[in-house]
């Protein structure tokens, strides 16, 4: 009976728990506080945090082949879940921002600068060309592209790349603001811009199919992405598919996101996570996003410029694609400066674009190292 006894607790996890093992079910419980407490993306915060905890209970082995996670990670590996994601999104969006103010779809390509010079520093920094396009790729704060381009290029960086997305995304609030007012005047931040003019049916109907075949003949590799985004946008402004539309903005991307979310969060083992590299991604992640809410600022500037003052630069950080909150951190800066400024609209446009920028540079570094 002792043996019995002695047997079934060296089969436990409490008997065979490691120290790396506990220091990730601490962060995983860490990020369930930030997540739960503080309300940092907690959409996808919570099951990435959960996905991880699992991940690191000695002898579940829940990713081994033929276990419970293993099934649900192909959707992962077979770039399933991320599209869906995107249609999902795509369906919740609203391009009339940038219809009515195309300017801005140059703001959302200024941001994906932040990709590009993170991508060279990974490279400098002794990553290989592809987990440099995989660290870069979180510089368009795009959870789902950098899923989708990571786990083509790098798989074995998808948790640590994944939970750097998410984190940089639910911390806006905290890390561009002091950037927007370093790199802004105060009277630059003041500018009031002239309101939007409104858009037709037949222009928002237009537009998903339009993008479409522009990006999709531009980089095919991201067609995927760009594609389904464009499908679930349809889906909302061609008013003839509701049922499809509220499918697509509810039961189907909550379901994705609960599967995406858990399983590539179970990535992040002791293994994988615990390792230098995983500072240099969140410490390049970091940079990224610096780095392309800067550029997006000072584009903006640019264009304050050339448009006699007309444009206030503050939109040009939400070129990231962290959408709406980067549009919503826009907008509180502005009403800080000047109460009553209301640019939340205006911010909306790059903020959107961004989301295509990201997905057409994900696109690109695809078809350069994904040979």
């Amino acid at each position: 009976m002792l043996d019995k006894a002695i047997n079934f607790f060296a089969g436990t996890g409490y008997a065979n728990l490691t120290f790396q093992q506990a220091i990730m079910i601490g962060i995983a419980c860490f990020l369930l506080y930030l997540a739960i407490g503080k309300k940092y993306e907690p959409l996808l915060l919570v099951p990435i945090s959960f996905g991880m905890l699992l991940a690191n209970i000695p002898q579940a082995n829940l990713m081994a082949k033929g276990n419970f996670l293993y099934w649900i990670y192909r959707g992962v590996e077979l770039d399933i879940y991320p599209p869906l994601i995107f249609m999902g999104v795509g369906a919740m969006t609203d391009f009339g921002p940038l219809i009515a103010y195309p300017q801005s779809l140059l703001l959302g390509a200024a941001a994906q600068f932040g990709v590009f010079t993170s991508f060279l520093g990974a490279a400098l920094l002794g990553f290989n060309f592809k987990e440099a396009a995989s660290i870069g790729i979180i510089g368009g704060a795009d959870g789902p592209t950098a899923i989708f381009l990571t786990s083509k290029l790098a798989p074995h960086l998808l948790g640590a790349v994944a939970i750097s997305a998410y984190s940089y995304m639910a911390l806006v609030p905290i890390i561009q603001p002091p950037i927007m007012r370093a790199l802004t005047t105060k009277k630059e931040r003041e500018v009031t811009m002239e309101q939007l003019r409104p858009v037709s049916k037949i222009e928002k109907i237009v537009f998903p199919i339009v993008v479409t075949i522009l990006a999709g003949f531009l980089v095919p590799s991201a067609a995927a992405l760009i594609g389904c985004l464009m499908l679930g946008n349809l889906f909302r402004e061609c008013g003839v598919v509701d049922r499809l539309s509220k499918t697509t903005q509810n039961e189907l991307i909550n379901i994705v996101t609960i599967f995406l979310g858990v399983t590539v969060g179970a990535t992040a083992n002791a293994e994988n996570f615990l390792r230098w590299e995983t500072i240099k991604i969140l410490l390049l992640g970091l940079a990224a996003f610096a780095v392309g809410t800067a550029a997006g600022i000072l584009f903006g500037k640019l264009m304050y410029i050339f448009s006699g003052g007309k444009v206030n630069p503050l939109i040009g950080s939400a070129g990231v694609s962290a959408v709406p909150m980067a549009a919503r951190v826009s907008q509180v800066v502005a009403q800080e400066e000047k109460p009553g400024n209301f640019i939340l609209m205006h911010a909306m446009g790059p903020n959107v674009a961004g989301v295509i920028g990201t997905a057409i540079a994900a696109g690109i570094l695809l078809s350069l190292y994904g040979g």
